[in-house]
């Protein structure tokens, strides 16, 4: 495990600036992974303790990221749940093997999950021994965080709260050397979800106006429900990278919506292990894999 060169930093900054691709969302947590385990086939009972259902997530994790697809030409990066980069993938620590191996810049999920509803929104929950964690993650050569909240309405209280938090946690992430992924996601089933991005949209430019020269973060929005909504903050010069998250929405559909938003690329989880289960043979898996890589990285790259 390697803290990342001075010389990596500045390669790895250039994949996620400028890199023709996508960020492949492998951070699955402890609330998120029964669900991504039936969907890939595992069923509840495959496991009893939460030590053997984060086994059978890792070696999902694991066989997309050795996939002979799933490398920098079309992965410009990838996040990690901490318990992925805490193991070895293709018998290196997992940073190192997805950077040295794939030219895959490496990110970490650091929120715990999110606080109750209030306004609307639902914050992140207190992240309890944060300076390690990040530490952590620079001693084993991550490049980057990310930590999401969900804003359920158009309530502008909410939407501030949720937002000034990301941005505290952010200026702690950058004072780490790392480059935070600020992720407020738009939940994309509700009634008033265009006045919500309007808000959304304010709220993240008054904020990234105020950051201090120099500092860059990046965002992973919804795909929103007006092309090109985010088109201003793509341009920011406090913002290294726009990205989109699914949401719920099908492969299919996002592509589309993606697509249609210049310069933003996919940050996809459950819209890229869609089609991929557990009893298939490897070459199966294999073509299935790569298909859906050259299909997201072609809708990153239509703008």
């Amino acid at each position: 495990m390697t803290k990342a060169s001075p010389t990596d930093t500045g390669l790895q900054t250039e994949r996620i600036a400028r890199g023709e691709g996508f960020i492949a969302a492998l951070d699955q947590s402890g609330g998120s992974t029964p669900k991504a385990l039936r969907q890939y086939g595992v069923p509840d009972s495959a496991w009893s303790t939460e030590d053997e259902m984060f086994d059978l997530i890792h070696a999902m994790r694991a066989r997309i990221a050795t996939a002979p697809a799933f490398d920098g030409d079309s992965v410009i990066g990838a996040i990690l749940f901490e318990q992925t980069m805490e193991r070895e993938i293709g018998g290196k620590p997992a940073a190192d093997f997805l950077w040295q191996e794939r030219r895959v810049v490496p990110f970490l999920k650091i929120d715990k999950g999110l606080a109750p509803e209030a306004d609307g929104c639902q914050m992140m929950k207190p992240i309890p021994g944060l300076g390690d964690l990040l530490a952590r993650a620079v001693e084993k050569g991550i490049f980057g965080t990310k930590e999401r909240s969900v804003i359920g309405a158009a309530h502008g209280a909410g939407i501030d709260a949720v937002l000034d938090q990301q941005f505290d946690l952010a200026e702690t992430v950058l004072d780490h050397g790392l480059v935070p992924i600020i992720e407020p996601e738009v939940t994309i089933s509700i009634a008033d979800k265009a006045e919500a991005e309007a808000m959304l949209l304010k709220g993240l430019a008054r904020r990234l106006d105020a950051l201090p020269g120099g500092r860059r973060v990046m965002l992973k929005l919804t795909l929103p429900e007006t092309d090109n909504h985010y088109r201003g903050l793509v341009e920011h010069p406090a913002v290294l990278r726009v990205v989109a998250l699914s949401g719920g929405y099908s492969r299919a559909e996002a592509n589309a919506r993606l697509a249609r938003n210049a310069g933003v690329v996919a940050s996809f989880s459950r819209a890229l292990t869609e089609g991929l289960s557990a009893d298939q043979p490897d070459a199966e898996f294999n073509e299935i894999l790569a298909r859906t890589i050259a299909e997201i990285r072609a809708a990153s790259v239509a703008g």
